[in-house]
């Protein structure tokens, strides 16, 4: 593709730059992954497309990674395989070679939607997992009243579900996945009874909708939360966050079956 970034990154995002140390900030959630690992049911080989730094891809499986950002490829760790230089629009595999395939967290990165989901449907004969977020039920994170522009950025960015489903085709199940209160991957509702780490700017880094902002909204959102959270505002609003198990939020996993 010739719009890819420096480091390969093919997405809207250029993990070159926000992508440094993504692993301190990102780590798989195991209750996120056992909804997915769940979904692939008993997939021997799996395919992970966008797979960044390897998260969610399951161990007892042979997997096969592909990750355009040469950035994110450098983070994987040195137990998962080394990942391939590809994008999904133009998967270099024969038709039907996986039982599963997966991704996380990346179609909304895509230049292609349509074409990216096709090539994962053709080169898999089972399952296809894809683990993304409604941009209808954004609105519903605390960040919406702190940060309205960043959400607006991710609802603008997050394909429909809709079309997610007519892109995949076959039986397709799409599966709310609540978020526990101490999610080991950082993505903005991961914090959600956590608040106080969102002031770290790699943790927002970490978040790429902050990237289509201007640096005036993130320091606005330092501002404003910081002051809220030592008067104690926050937590009149909010505080019963601090403790709640898991948040519905707008994380979904979308299941095809051919």
């Amino acid at each position: 593709m010739s719009n890819r970034h420096t480091d390969g990154s093919a997405g809207d995002a250029n993990y070159g730059v926000i992508g440094t140390n993504y692993t301190q900030y990102r780590q798989p959630d195991p209750h996120i992954a056992a909804f997915i690992w769940s979904a692939l049911g008993d997939a021997g080989t799996v395919l992970n497309v966008g797979a960044g730094a390897g998260s969610y891809e399951p161990t007892d499986r042979v997997v096969t990674a592909v990750e355009p950002s040469a950035s994110m490829r450098a983070q994987r760790p040195a137990h998962l395989p080394v990942a391939i230089d590809a994008v999904a629009e133009k998967l270099p595999f024969d038709d039907k070679s996986f039982d599963g395939s997966m991704t996380t967290f990346s179609v909304h990165q895509w230049s292609d939607l349509k074409a990216g989901l096709a090539e994962m449907r053709r080169v898999t004969r089972g399952p296809v997992a894809v683990l993304s977020c409604d941009p209808d039920e954004l609105h519903r994170s605390w960040l919406q009243v702190y940060a309205p522009e960043m959400i607006a950025v991710e609802a603008s960015r997050y394909p429909s579900l809709a079309s997610i489903s007519e892109a995949l085709g076959g039986t397709v199940e799409i599966r709310p996945v609540p978020i526990p209160l101490h999610c080991t991957d950082g993505f903005s509702e991961g914090y959600y009874g956590r608040p106080e780490r969102l002031l770290d700017p790699g943790a927002r880094r970490a978040n790429s909708a902050w990237s289509f902002v201007d640096p005036s909204i993130g320091e606005r959102f330092v501002e404003e939360l910081g002051r809220d959270l030592k008067d104690g505002s926050w937590d009149k609003r909010y505080g019963a966050l601090r403790t709640q198990p898991f948040f519905e939020g707008s994380l979904r996993l979308i299941v095809s079956m051919p």
